[in-house]
């Protein structure tokens, strides 16, 4: 049974967020110090000390509800201290998302390049997770209580395609235990082979444009990723090296470039770890086209990294670091095909996302023109066997 969806989701994100609060609770091994030092010690990565001083000024920190101007109060056990983030403009980013697939269980987005998933950093409320909420609030109060969507796994901010998320605790459930059976099959076995496809509840199928010719037409890394310090990158950034955890890749190359420049592939992943096919491909010497962070070997394009000068931005926190960081966006990466069993029927469900023109072969290309015309995306859809 073939179905489509037509159906757009998203609103346009207001000028600036709501800002942010976080939240501490005196311990014993805290009490005793000053206001100023509890923040520069705790959330050093943060800002620096003239920076929390800027924000106690500014009246941004209570204790016990109350604000507070003095950085030399001294704490005591038990109080709780909130720090308040004044709401800033985020970074313009996309808002539509077109609807692949939905029923009670589950719903498929296709995420735009260039749309954060989940809340991180400077991208607070301009989030995957912020268009769910917003348009589940708006829902008919026909539809099940239950209904809160969320994302089930990440894509990378400058990675497009399909977004798995889930509207029950059933399918969350269900969609955390295929997630992670898979990753631990290549953890017990490193010599694992994607024909074990079958027996896997999901499966993953990406479209990237990388750098330089693949001679090969199949191509299986099982290179470890781990995680180094960089800076820029509060919990250590990923990178391919030998005491990294196990991953699993299988590379079809699809088409190569006449001129030698790049070559349009196909990557079915078996695990699941932060920008697996970015590092893989840049770890066998073929980085994704434009990707302005992982260059050949795995690793940054740059270890060391300054910032834009010593003083704070405006808000009292670090200027953003010059080199590269994960988020930056350029790269070519397609979520296109995702194959799963329903979480509540059990039946295989196949969803595809439409190609990028840039991911397209040739013969695609051509058939996209012949059938929807030059200048008209493909559209996606879904499809239950």
């Amino acid at each position: 049974m073939l179905g489509r969806s037509f159906q757009v989701i998203g609103i346009p994100w207001p000028d600036l967020n709501d800002g942010l609060f976080y939240n501490d609770v005196v311990k014993p091994s805290d009490s005793g110090m000053s206001l100023i030092e509890f923040y520069s010690r705790k959330y050093k990565s943060s800002a620096p000390l003239e920076g929390w001083l800027q924000r106690i000024q500014n009246e941004q920190i209570t204790i016990d509800g109350q604000v507070i101007t003095d950085p030399e109060t001294i704490l005591r056990i038990g109080s709780e201290v909130v720090y308040r983030r004044l709401p800033w403009k985020e970074p313009d980013t996309p808002y539509l998302l077109e609807v692949l697939y939905e029923d009670d269980e589950m719903i498929a987005l296709n995420k735009p390049s260039g749309l954060q998933v989940l809340p991180g950093g400077v991208f607070q409320q301009r989030t995957v997770l912020t268009q769910l909420q917003w348009w589940s609030s708006k829902q008919s109060s026909s539809v099940s209580e239950e209904l809160h969507p969320v994302p089930v796994h990440r894509l990378g901010r400058g990675t497009s395609g399909i977004l798995l998320c889930a509207k029950t605790r059933l399918a969350r459930t269900q969609f955390s235990a295929y997630f992670a059976d898979g990753t631990s099959c290549v953890g017990r076995n490193r010599n694992n082979t994607m024909e074990e496809g079958t027996k896997r509840k999901i499966s993953k199928i990406y479209r990237a444009l990388v750098a330089g010719i693949i001679h090969d037409d199949e191509v299986s890394i099982d290179q470890p990723i781990g995680r180094m310090r960089y800076p820029g990158v509060a919990q250590g950034l990923y990178v391919a090296t030998s005491s990294g955890k196990p991953a699993y890749s299988k590379v079809n190359v699809l088409e190569r470039d006449e001129q030698g420049k790049h070559t349009l592939v196909q990557v079915e992943i078996q695990s699941g770890r932060p920008h697996q096919i970015r590092i893989h491909l840049s770890s066998i010497g073929h980085p994704l086209m434009g990707d302005p962070l992982y260059v050949a070997g795995g690793q940054p394009n740059c270890l060391h990294s300054e910032l834009v000068d010593q003083s704070f931005a405006e808000d009292g926190g670090y200027q953003r670091p010059t080199k590269p960081v994960p988020g930056d966006c350029g790269y070519y990466l397609h979520a296109h095909q995702l194959v799963l069993h329903h979480p509540k029927t059990s039946e295989v469900v196949k969803i595809v996302a439409p190609l990028p023109p840039i991911l397209r072969t040739h013969g695609e290309s051509e058939d996209a023109g012949n059938r929807l015309g030059i200048n008209k995306p493909l559209h996606g859809g879904c499809q239950k066997d």
